[in-house]
């Protein structure tokens, strides 16, 4: 593995420098970036995938919602439609992407929409909505055409970006310079306790400039919700726990490392069947899912999955094969320790309130 690294290290390089140039260029004012005269708030990373976006946008909605009319506006990464598309009740995976799906399944009241340039997708919503007091950008880091009036980081508790390289040889999709954008970072899925020293650690680690904050946040695991309301009982997730089940954890999605760690020790055993990020499963995918679930040799079983990938699996063309399984998927939120909570939910607000 560290062969290989090396070999890839020269493209890295390039490839790191081409974007570093593309930043400069932005910074400069070469290229255009529009700010609009509304609360604009970036969340994204550094690396590929994997550090609680989706959760933290939530927390966001729940937080802003009770003062303020919010919008969100996604790429819709793996959506087969193209342009600017607001969600509908109607929408599937396929039309948004899974995602955008999920914000519009848990707030159904909300403007939701998708568009791969970010400066039409926010004209097209204020022209919508002029009512919208504040509109999130999800994933949206890198996309230098817009210029947030905030913008916030996340980075991987395990997988910080201070010990990480360019494309190929790591995950970063821009040299860690790159932080200097961001005015909030979060560290996420963090341990339910986090001790003083390793908080300070961390900070150190992390180097923050007088313009940048620093806040702490952890998974919060929710109930067991079938995928199928019929005909799978209701039970709670401490039944299966306390009664040793084997889950078949299958997943669609850039890092399953918070998930297995969370089943360690309550599942019996856990078999990860694991497809990428953002996979368009195919009857097949599921068919073989299925008879790799048949093979456990237990009575005691489950299949498991995220809310992310359930968003894809609630298609109608797999329902002849999964309605008769005991699918679950299991929701997440973000949580802050109480100090971080109370100073990043103040910073948000205000910065809203204010702009």
């Amino acid at each position: 593995m560290n062969f290989l690294r090396i070999i890839l290290w020269p493209i890295s390089i390039v490839y790191g420098i081409i974007i570093l140039l593309r930043n400069k260029l932005y910074d400069w004012r070469i290229f255009p970036s529009t700010k609009f005269n509304i609360p604009i708030i970036s969340i994204g990373n550094l690396c590929v995938g994997g550090t609680g976006k989706s959760p933290q946008i939530e927390y966001l909605i729940r937080l802003l919602s009770q003062e303020f009319n919010v919008a969100t506006l996604s790429r819709g990464y793996g959506r087969k439609t193209k342009g600017f598309l607001l969600a509908g009740k109607e929408s599937t995976a396929l039309e948004i992407g899974d995602e955008p799906l999920q914000f519009l399944t848990k707030f159904p009241d909300m403007p939701v929409a998708v568009d791969t340039k970010r400066v039409r997708g926010v004209k097209n919503i204020l022209q919508h909505f002029p009512l919208i007091k504040a509109i999130l950008l999800d994933d949206a880091f890198q996309h230098r055409s817009i210029r947030p009036g905030l913008s916030i980081l996340l980075t991987d508790f395990s997988r910080m970006f201070s010990k990480d390289f360019v494309l190929p040889t790591g995950q970063l999709r821009e040299f860690t310079s790159g932080v200097k954008r961001a005015n909030i970072i979060i560290v996420t899925k963090c341990p339910d306790v986090l001790l003083p020293l390793e908080r300070l650690r961390l900070i150190k680690e992390i180097k923050p400039l007088p313009h940048q904050s620093v806040y702490f946040s952890f998974i919060k695991y929710g109930e067991f919700l079938p995928l199928y309301k019929e005909p799978i009982p209701p039970f709670s997730k401490s039944y299966y726990f306390e009664r040793s089940y084997s889950v078949l954890l299958l997943t669609g999605i850039a890092n399953t490392e918070a998930i297995e760690y969370y089943l360690l020790n309550k599942a019996k055993t856990i078999i990860p069947v694991k497809f990428p990020d953002h996979h368009l499963f195919t009857v097949k995918d599921l068919e073989n899912v299925r008879k790799i679930f048949d093979t456990i040799v237990s009575s005691n079983k489950i299949i498991l999955t995220t809310e992310k990938d359930a968003m894809r699996l609630k298609d109608q063309k797999f329902s002849a094969i999964l309605r008769k399984l005991p699918i679950f998927y299991v929701p997440i939120e973000v949580s802050f320790y109480e100090k971080d909570k109370m100073e990043f939910n103040t910073q948000i607000i205000d910065y809203v309130r204010k702009n």
